[in-house]
């Protein structure tokens, strides 16, 4: 081939490659959306990769040879260069830890404006969104000494264009319209054209200023100048759409300031999490297609019942375009949802994602109004849960979390809640919860539900198996364990044309009010809010150091472990920020708590002996090995740990370090083993047991090796819970114990509080601890409720052990310490145990130190995914230890195939088309309805029934069909519905019926979409809209069930006279019944159920289903309830009523109400 041929290939090859690059250039420019895309869809799996829609353009590039070969020569001349070059640059392993070191936590910022009280209802006093939600959180607040402690960020108005980032012209020019009326007749008379608004003269000024604070508060985050914060502000702001006030909101705080922080690169990965019991409809509507942002809410819903009663608030709404798969909605379906349950989502389904995400920054929509009181919730969350779920979240995006106040309106609970908030926001500890309840089976479906959805998306969520919907089950048990994920939705679609603005709320009776002010005083007085004077107290003694292997200088258990911890403290003045102790030396008393008399007189001989006599003596042992200074190291090693506990319980500081030597989890009661003499995780759990009072110790150990001899301590203790995560390797790493299985679980009264985790290969890391933690670790230990944690904290799992063979990383065990940190109201003891590579050991345990002080954590590596090995022992674990800790509900099966159809939302325009026609925007907006509204709605409808069914039961059967249109008419009247006005009838069937006409064409219909012509005005409109679609109406209905209707069967459950099992009954003990006794299986005494054959007393399906489970396990199949004095027949799956019954049902009565039952049954 000629210079000149070779010269035009490599000529045109190059054009191409210009070519194509300037393709790609333009297809970038002309798509705003794919900024920072990319690194953001790596966290997410592959198979989601399909969805992403990219340019056809650069998709049917078909680069020619000749510019393969260019591209090739290139990357051969730049490998060429590389080598060439002097800078070569080595991953350093611990350079994450090491830049942590100059980051300590600063301090937490509070926004909030007094005149923000001033926005009001002018017209109805009793109005929910009131000043004093303001008013009281921030008194509650001075109460605690909490704002003194803040750093104050200036409050300011937002600029209209800041408004305009999210919200329409139009919205800010009908507000500002309203800025200093004083025709509260006209005020009223707009608010009525918006669900759920008031509008006062100040409201435009005092939406503005909690627009600019929250901004504010947020950019301080973003740029560094405070930790984290809290704007307390009013209005609210999460269900405020672009062009629509809704639900007290305005303006959207959260979502402008987060798009805001986006736009000028404050941020790139932004997690908002919603809490408020409301779905904030409107932000997720602003961020449905944003990969950037990922907006979680947890929500009351009751299939659609519940306000905003919408399709979009449901589970499988995930997101769309580039956004799809970052939506998350957790809907609750009933009422009276606990810790638990709240518990249960964050571990189950937002912090697995939280940390395959990886977010940059937190935002959290803090509405209170699912915290015990509250009468829009109806909710039993507890002020102290709200910290607990916040500090989980502390630990990610290097501790920048904003928490915007939303909604909650019981003013007690609303102001305990955010106080904690605040509290825990300023790194003070978790005040401990009550113990909790189970996690509802409603919640579970829940979970399961969200976690289906969202599997396709995140590579976190595979800890379910699977099955086929097309195959049978083999058996009772996998058909129990297997669940389908199922769409409801009961509401209808269709939105008033104007709103109440009055009397438009629940109202709690005095009774009520009376209840929720003694349980949640009650609360607070029992809630132990105490902090100490220091946050670490660290023993270290130089007398340990004494200890070492004469015959083997090389001996991986050497004095240089200990030292260079503590150099490392002193490099990066740990030791200042702490409470420094001397250690001292444990009495034979101490000891003698966990060893024998003789093996402590044994190893108190050593010092007596030569070198071949201790020698002699180590070899007894399993590796171990022994010095004159064996019994004095020893002593001091368990004798600084006692120090710390004695430290952390008597309240002199919150937490602590010890930085001891030798280790002590591998010796027994008679035997050292593994480099240990003493053990001095066990002594120390013995001791606050035995002097301290302390009631429940949890002992996490995640040293790479089993503490075989921590657990043959405990096995038969249940005061003592021990969990253990270490390399098993089936049974051949040391110890070699079959003992360190996931199948040994404890024995007798411990049975159940041995929990191990083993790992059955190396090369374990972040993404396996991490889920081991989430899966197993934090809802067990959550569950036990412990009173003092103690880490066995071996850091030979660490990255660069030479014994490990593990790559977790020095940061990640601040993470795990942090995590534990929120139980036990912060007393977390760490105990050094192994850990060979003296960087690794001193990197690890200085972050934790850091974790413990509150310092921001590093950003781990997003996108980390467990290795099938791990899932596998996941998988096990949670089998087993699932009948000790029955909170562990949610390892059910979910169908391999894709069953549910993928939601259309009636906000989102296909083909990147801007909604901006007017009518489009007032029928096509996401209809919302407020609970308080929709309840009043159901009173009336219930009054019209009733009287409908008077009218119709008082004419002969005969004249029925004459009667039967006079008294339908009457029904619609009584729901004020207008029979003649078809005008806004005529114009949504219009606009609808060019809605379906082009989804004709499409080839597709919306299910999703709302349809207005279906809940238009009118009986003769229902009739032909019922008709077309196929369904019955109400005149059809009632027409062929009149006889039902006449007998006033309807509308009513109907008892079984008589059932077969009433045989089953036994005679009421002597005592009675007692009504008010709780659940012998949880203690509930929320509803409960008593056996009719044995008296024993279970709760309802509705709290832990311990009436259901003792009905199938027993076969007793009649149960009476405490609430209704009902007899339920689980046989028969109906209620009964027959005289037989009356003894019981008497009984319950008069425990009940202190008088007889009156006989209601037929003499004859």
């Amino acid at each position: 081939m000629s210079n000149s041929m070779i010269c035009k290939d490599l000529f045109t090859a190059v054009k191409q490659l210009a070519d194509s690059e300037i393709e790609l250039i333009k297809t970038i420019e002309n798509s705003k959306k794919t900024n920072n895309i990319k690194n953001i869809k790596n966290t997410m799996s592959t198979t989601d990769k399909k969805s992403v829609k990219k340019s056809t353009k650069v998709f049917n590039v078909r680069p020619s040879a000749a510019l393969i070969a260019a591209k090739r020569e290139a990357a051969q001349q730049r490998i060429l260069q590389e080598k060439k070059s002097n800078n070569v640059f080595i991953y350093d392993i611990y350079q994450k830890a090491i830049d942590a070191y100059n980051i300590k936590r600063m301090e937490t910022g509070i926004v909030f404006d007094h005149s923000m009280a001033e926005h009001k209802c002018l017209w109805d006093s009793n109005y929910p969104e009131c000043p004093a939600r303001l008013i009281r959180v921030l008194q509650r607040c001075e109460e605690l000494g909490l704002i003194s402690r803040c750093k104050l960020i200036t409050p300011r108005l937002a600029s209209e264009n800041e408004i305009l980032i999210k919200h329409s012209q139009e919205q800010i020019d009908i507000l500002k319209s309203t800025d200093g009326c004083t025709d509260i007749n006209n005020l009223e008379l707009l608010s009525s054209k918006y669900d759920a608004i008031y509008i006062h003269p100040s409201t435009y000024r005092l939406s503005l200023l909690a627009v600019g604070s929250t901004i504010n508060l947020v950019e301080s985050i973003c740029k560094g100048e405070i930790q984290n914060g809290m704007a307390i502000i009013r209005p609210p702001g999460h269900h405020a759409m672009k062009s629509e006030y809704c639900g007290y909101c305005f303006f959207n705080n959260v979502a402008i300031a987060a798009e805001k922080v986006l736009c000028n690169n404050l941020a790139s990965k932004i997690l908002i999490v919603d809490w408020d019991v409301h779905h904030g409809q409107a932000t997720q509507q602003m961020f449905y297609d944003n990969p950037q942002v990922i907006y979680f809410s947890i929500h009351r819903y009751e299939n659609g019942e519940f306000w905003p009663n919408l399709r979009e608030s449901n589970f499988h709404f995930v997101g769309d375009d580039l956004g799809e798969g970052y939506n998350f909605n957790v809907p609750l379906n009933k009422i009276g949802m606990t810790n638990a349950d709240y518990l249960a989502i964050f571990q189950q389904v937002l912090l697995p994602m939280a940390y395959e995400f990886q977010p940059d920054l937190i935002i959290v929509s803090a509405g209170y109004d699912a915290a015990l009181g509250c009468p829009e919730g109806e909710m039993l969350i507890t002020p102290a849960c709200y910290a607990h779920l916040l500090s989980s979240l502390l630990c990610l995006a290097s501790g920048k979390v904003a928490v915007i106040l939303e909604g909650g309106y019981c003013l007690k609970s609303l102001s305990e809640s955010a106080a904690l908030t605040l509290r825990t926001l300023l790194s003070d500890p978790c005040p401990m919860l009550e113990t909790l309840t189970l996690p509802s089976i409603s919640i579970r479906d829940t979970i399961l539900n969200t976690i289906y959805t969202h599997k396709p998306y995140w590579k976190c969520y595979q800890y379910q198996d699977t099955y086929s919907i097309n195959s049978t089950p083999n058996n009772k048990e996998e058909n129990t364990n297997q669940y389908l994920p199922v769409i409801i939705f009961k509401e209808t679609d269709v939105r008033p044309k104007v709103y109440e603005t009055q009397n438009c709320y629940p109202v709690q009776t005095q009774e009520i009010i009376e209840i929720i002010e003694k349980q949640l005083s009650t609360l607070i007085q029992f809630t132990n809010l105490s902090k100490a004077p220091n946050k670490v107290c660290i023993v270290y003694d130089d007398r340990m150091l004494k200890h070492y292997d004469i015959s083997d200088a090389n001996h991986p258990e050497k004095p240089h472990r200990i030292n260079i911890i503590y150099k490392k403290f002193q490099e990066y003045n740990l030791l200042d920020r702490s409470f420094v102790q001397q250690g001292r030396s444990a009495t034979k008393e101490e000891l003698l708590l966990v060893h024998t008399k003789e093996y402590i007189d044994k190893i108190k001989n050593t010092k007596n002996l030569k070198s071949k006599e201790l020698k002699k003596q180590a070899e007894t042992y399993n590796s171990v090995y022994l010095h004159p200074e064996t019994w004095s190291s020893a002593c001091i090693s368990t004798g600084s740990l006692l120090q710390v506990v004695d430290n952390v319980l008597n309240g002199e500081s919150q937490s602590g370090i010890a930085i001891i030597r030798p280790p002590g989890h591998h010796a027994t009661e008679d035997a050292a083993c593994g480099f240990c003499i003493f053990n001095n995780v066990a002594i120390a759990a013995k001791y606050a047991i035995e002097f301290h009072h302390v009631k429940r110790v949890l002992i996490v150990d995640w040293d790479v090796h089993y503490g075989n001899g921590t657990q043959s301590i405990f096995e038969e203790d249940s005061k003592v819970l021990y969990i253990s995560i270490h390399r098993y390797d089936n049974g051949s790493f040391f110890p070699n114990s079959k003992r360190a299985n996931y199948s040994y679980v404890g024995s007798e009264s411990g049975e159940g509080f041995t929990v191990n985790i083993p790992w059955n290969k190396k090369g374990m890391g972040d993404a396996e601890y991490i889920a081991a933690f989430q899966q197993i670790i934090m809802p067990i230990a959550y569950q036990f409720n412990p009173e003092l944690i103690l880490v066995s904290a071996g850091f030979d799992a660490c990255i660069g052990d030479p014994l490990g063979g593990c790559f977790v990383t020095p940061e990640l065990y601040g993470h795990l310490t942090h995590w534990l940190s929120s139980l036990a109201n912060g007393r977390v003891i760490l105990s050094l145990e192994g850990g060979y590579n003296t960087n690794s050991i001193a990197h690890a345990m200085a972050i934790c130190t850091k974790s413990l002080l509150g310092d921001p954590l590093p950003i781990l590596e997003s996108g980390q995914i467990p290795c099938a090995s791990a899932v596998h022992t996941i998988h096990n674990v949670l089998k087993t230890q699932k009948q000790y800790w029955p909170n562990l509900i949610f390892n059910l099966s979910l169908p391999k195939e894709k069953i549910l159809s993928k939601p259309k939302v009636s906000y989102k325009k296909t083909n990147e088309q801007i909604i901006n026609n007017e009518e489009l925007l007032k029928y096509s907006e996401s209809k919302i309805a407020l609970e308080e509204i929709e309840t009043e709605k159901m009173q009336n409808k219930k009054i019209a029934t009733w009287k409908f069914i008077n009218k119709i039961k008082n004419v002969d059967e005969k004249d029925l069909s004459d009667k039967l249109d006079e008294a339908i008419d009457s029904y619609y009247e009584l729901q004020n519905i207008q029979l003649n006005d078809n005008t806004f009838y005529n114009e949504v069937s219009k606009y609808t019926k060019t809605c379906m006409n082009q989804d004709q064409k499409e080839g597709h219909s919306n299910e999703n979409f709302t349809s207005f012509a279906a809940g238009s005005s009118g009986k003769q409109n229902e009739r032909i809209i019922t008709q077309t679609s196929g369904n019955k109406n109400l005149y059809d209905y009632f027409s062929e069930n009149l006889q039902a209707l006449v007998a006033g069967d309807m509308f009513a459950v109907i008892p079984l006279k008589e059932c077969p099992h009433l045989d089953s009954i036994r005679d009421v003990p002597a005592l009675g019944i007692d009504v008010h006794l709780p659940c012998v299986e949880c203690e509930s005494t929320a509803e409960n159920w008593i056996c009719l054959q044995c008296y024993i007393i279970h709760c309802a399906r509705n709290i832990n289903q311990h009436g259901v489970l003792h009905a199938e396990k027993m076969e007793h199949p009649l149960a009476l309830s405490f609430s209704d004095l009902s007899v339920w027949c689980y046989k028969c799956e109906a209620y009964i009523d027959n005289p037989r019954l009356f003894a019981a049902r008497n009984a319950a009565h008069q425990s009940k109400f202190n008088e007889e039952l009156p006989w209601t049954y037929n003499d004859d």
